[in-house]
């Protein structure tokens, strides 16, 4: 994720769209209860009635290469998601969107402030949260597919102004940082 992070970053300085202000902050804390974006959240440097959107990126570099299955979720967090959403289509990827932007990722902090929320996923793997998670393991290919996703909603609503936030049934309430 941090790779794919300092990517974006580098992508969108070069050729992304000019109309807008990025934001690239890498968290840490998450598996301990989301420390590092709920005290972002609780204590931001920047106006967050001002941030038109969040995009998690959780585990990308882990895309399976046996079964190109990526979770998207907060797809219901605001109404441009779902087309935008049904409109990007990179190689084989499989995606599987869930609505809530409820989940135990970093995206959750932001959802909470009614800040629209995309949280990109490769899923978990035997290596998750370990040690023996090391570069030899990494996807490139895949990880740079899902960058091209991401690019493309960034290009896609770079010229959208403010996006709506909607409030989704939240299936996992219990991640929610305190």
């Amino acid at each position: 994720g941090t790779s794919g992070l300092i990517e974006l970053a580098r992508r969108l300085k070069s050729d992304g769209p000019k109309k807008n202000n990025y934001v690239f902050i890498a968290f840490s804390g998450e598996e301990k209860g989301l420390l590092g974006s709920n005290y972002f959240c609780k204590n931001p440097t920047i106006d967050l009635s001002k941030v038109n959107y969040m995009i998690n990126l959780d585990m990308i570099g882990r895309l399976k290469h046996d079964d190109k299955a990526l979770i998207i979720s907060g797809s219901g967090t605001s109404p441009r998601w779902k087309s935008l959403m049904d409109s990007i289509i990179v190689d084989s990827i499989r995606i599987k969107q869930t609505e809530s932007g409820v989940g135990p990722s970093d995206h959750t902090s932001f959802y909470l402030q009614n800040i629209p929320v995309l949280h990109f996923f490769s899923g978990t793997h035997s290596d998750y949260h370990k040690p023996s998670d090391d570069a030899d393991h990494i996807n490139y290919e895949g990880e740079m597919d899902i960058l091209k996703m991401i690019l493309n909603v960034i290009r896609m609503t770079s010229n959208d102004g403010k996006l709506a936030f909607t409030k989704t049934k939240d299936d996992q309430n219990e991640n929610a940082p305190k």
